[in-house]
């Protein structure tokens, strides 16, 4: 074998399956992250600046902030979060690290989607009383929290090498979020049984934190297999 087909060979392994350089490759997932982190730290700052700081984060849902003098900021950040999940999903395509038309990218999708609905159709505003879009607001909240753990269920199985890492930090995470979930689930069917509200059995806004941090917290995992599908393709799942 000669020195030059050893380079081309060499070049060939360092390439991913689309044709493109790794940097190149690597540029869609890194887009996705920081679009991402960005939208949820937008977020995450109106628990501490005034006014929202003073909105209880134990009793009072996220989507809360939308009423506030700083909602365009809740509103932004949501948006972000819905497009880097979108970026992740399209450099796990891109990768073929997975299909587009799999239940991982259906879930991925209802999530990202399910983000949009809740800024356009906000929560009751309870000031006035209940509404149209506050009762689309809800489903649209139960579908994404559902969703972002059936995608990382479904995109992390089997995965092996360099994603295992990435794949089993995604399925904990996911688990978890499904966790905080389940409280919420528990509250509504034992509600008819205890005589009290569901929103009032468990600290409601602590709930919802709790399922978007490990929601979050499994997209970062999504995008960092993504970045390590890049230099190793694998079979689409």
């Amino acid at each position: 074998m000669t020195s030059t087909s050893v380079t081309n060979e060499a070049a060939a392994a360092r390439t991913p399956v689309d044709g493109r350089t790794p940097r190149a490759a690597a540029a869609l997932p890194v887009a996705g992250l920081v679009v991402l982190l960005a939208g949820s730290l937008a977020v995450l700052a109106l628990h501490v600046v005034p006014p929202t700081s003073a909105t209880s984060p134990w009793r009072r849902t996220i989507s809360e902030y939308a009423y506030s003098s700083l909602g365009w900021v809740f509103d932004l950040g949501v948006v972000a979060v819905a497009a880097g999940s979108l970026l992740i999903a399209g450099s796990l395509w891109a990768t073929r690290a997975l299909r587009p038309l799999s239940p991982g990218s259906i879930a991925l999708l209802a999530w990202s989607v399910s983000l949009v609905v809740l800024v356009i159709f906000p929560k009751h505003d309870w000031s006035v009383g209940p509404s149209a879009h506050g009762s689309i607001h809800r489903v649209a909240s139960l579908v994404a929290f559902v969703s972002v753990p059936l995608a990382a269920v479904a995109i992390a199985r089997h995965r092996q090498g360099r994603l295992k890492a990435p794949a089993r930090t995604a399925l904990v995470s996911g688990i978890v979020s499904a966790g905080w979930l389940s409280f919420l689930v528990g509250a509504f069917l034992l509600a008819p049984v205890t005589g009290t509200p569901w929103y009032r059995m468990f600290p409601l806004g602590l709930m919802e934190r709790g399922i978007a941090v490990f929601a979050v917290a499994a997209l970062v995992a999504l995008g960092w297999l993504a970045l390590r599908a890049v230099r190793e393709p694998r079979r689409a799942g």
